[in-house]
């Protein structure tokens, strides 16, 4: 196995990741065993040294409640180009002057907003 890192794009994603889960207050062990994945193997990604593919990073956004898209980008497997023009969710989680605290907090009000609506709007 090699001792070196396997890009610089995974190791983005590996600050990342650690950023994301010690803002959530989680340990390597509990985030690993909320998204399914040996406690080694999250280690491994963080450090850079693995890189995880997409379910995987599904699992882990679903287990630190960020969106799954922007570890795709921070990943390489979609380009920045692509994620640029997504929904209201995309463009929150991509501005990098709000905390993640911050982000969580629109969301969430957006989320409010949009059940709303669609309970109080006619059916057509």
């Amino acid at each position: 196995m090699a001792k070196g890192k396997v890009g610089k794009t995974v190791e983005t994603l590996g600050d990342y990741l650690r950023q994301q889960r010690e803002s959530a207050e989680l340990s390597l062990r509990q985030l690993a065993e909320q998204a399914g994945v040996s406690n080694p193997y999250l280690s491994q990604i963080e450090r850079g040294l693995r890189r995880p593919s997409a379910q995987v990073l599904q699992q882990l956004a679903k287990a630190l409640r960020i969106s799954a898209e922007q570890l795709y980008v921070r990943a390489g497997i979609v380009s920045p180009e692509e994620w640029a023009g997504g929904s209201v969710e995309l463009a929150i989680l991509g501005d990098s002057a709000l905390t993640e605290r911050q982000k969580q907090s629109l969301l969430d009000v957006y989320a409010s907003f949009l059940a709303l609506n669609a309970t109080t709007q006619p059916k057509e």
